[in-house]
Formats: structure tokens, sequence, C-alpha cells
């Protein structure tokens, strides 16, 4: 396989994968839009949303690449799917955390003092809200990764976006 071909293929996963976590952005947006709208308050952080999507599709697409273990990999894949999404969320919660104490820590005198601050402040719910939502896209991506290592490459395409006498067609023409 060429570079070239290397490129290609990652940055189709890529955007996939960015394709993916975007739609559930969008949707945390939304319902952020949505709750906000009750108090009058006006909520816009489109651009920020769309660098996070981004980053985020690439630190998932990095963590596919990481090797799971021997003992991980001889369990039923329910297993490997909760330890990974609890990773991830961890590391989002982090990320979460370390960013807004990043944004306060004028208002704390220390990046330390805010972060400790940020959990007594009232933006701790939003966090939490935000590394909610986003764990949930991440069980979601790794219940599908095994739908998919499962049924194949074009397994879940085919279940979701063919008609059932397309399918049955199909499958009549592999058995023969």
């Amino acid at each position: 396989m060429t570079t070239k071909d290397k490129l290609v293929r990652e940055v189709k996963a890529l955007g996939s994968i960015t394709l993916y976590f975007g739609v559930w952005v969008g949707i945390i947006l939304l319902l952020k839009k949505l709750l906000l709208a009750q108090y009058g308050i006006h909520f816009g952080a489109l651009a920020l949303a769309l660098v996070g999507t981004l980053l985020l599709a690439k630190v998932v697409l990095l963590l596919e690449h990481i090797p799971i273990g021997t003992w991980l990999r001889n369990q039923p894949p329910v297993v490997p799917v909760i330890l990974r999404t609890i990773i991830y969320v961890l590391g989002v919660f982090v990320v979460l955390a370390a960013e807004r104490a990043f944004e306060a820590r004028h208002e704390y005198g220390s990046f330390g003092r805010a972060l400790i601050g940020i959990f007594q402040h009232a933006d701790y719910p939003r966090v939490l809200f935000n590394t909610i939502c986003v764990g949930l896209a991440l069980l979601s991506f790794n219940i599908l990764s095994v739908l998919r290592e499962h049924f194949g490459k074009d397994g879940l395409r085919r279940i979701f976006f063919t008609r059932p006498a397309e399918r049955q067609e199909e499958t009549g023409r592999n058995e023969a």
C-alpha cells in the first residue's frame, strides 16, 4: 500500500468518524440551545464545537489503533466496549474540566485553584452534561465498532440501507 493510499484511507476514516460525532455534537448543541432559550439566554458555540468534534474524532481514531491486550481480547465484546468507553469518558471529563479551569484561571488566580473551583461553581453541571452526552456518543460508537467488526465492512450499511427484498436477493446470490 502506497503512502497516498494510506493517506486517503486515513482521511476517509477521519471524515466518517467526524461526521458521526458531528451529528452527536449537533444534537447536544440543539438541546443546549433549546434549554437555554427557555430562560432567554443566547447560546452560540458552533465554531468551538466543530473544532472539538474534529479533535474528538482524531483522538478516537488514534485510540482505535491501540491494541487492547490478550486478556481483553478473550472477553465477550461487551467488556472491551465498556472499558474503552470508561477510558474515553474519563479522558473527555479531564479535557473538559481542564478547558473550563483554563478559561477561569484569572478568576481564581491560578490554574490549580480554578480546577478545584469549577467543581464548586455553577459550571460544574455543564461539564457533567457535556461529559455524559459525549460519553453516550462514545458508547454507541464503541458498540457500532463491534457490530461493524461482526457484520463486516459494509454489513451495517446493508442492514440499514437496503430493502429486505434486496438483502434476500443478495443472500441468494451469495449462497449460489
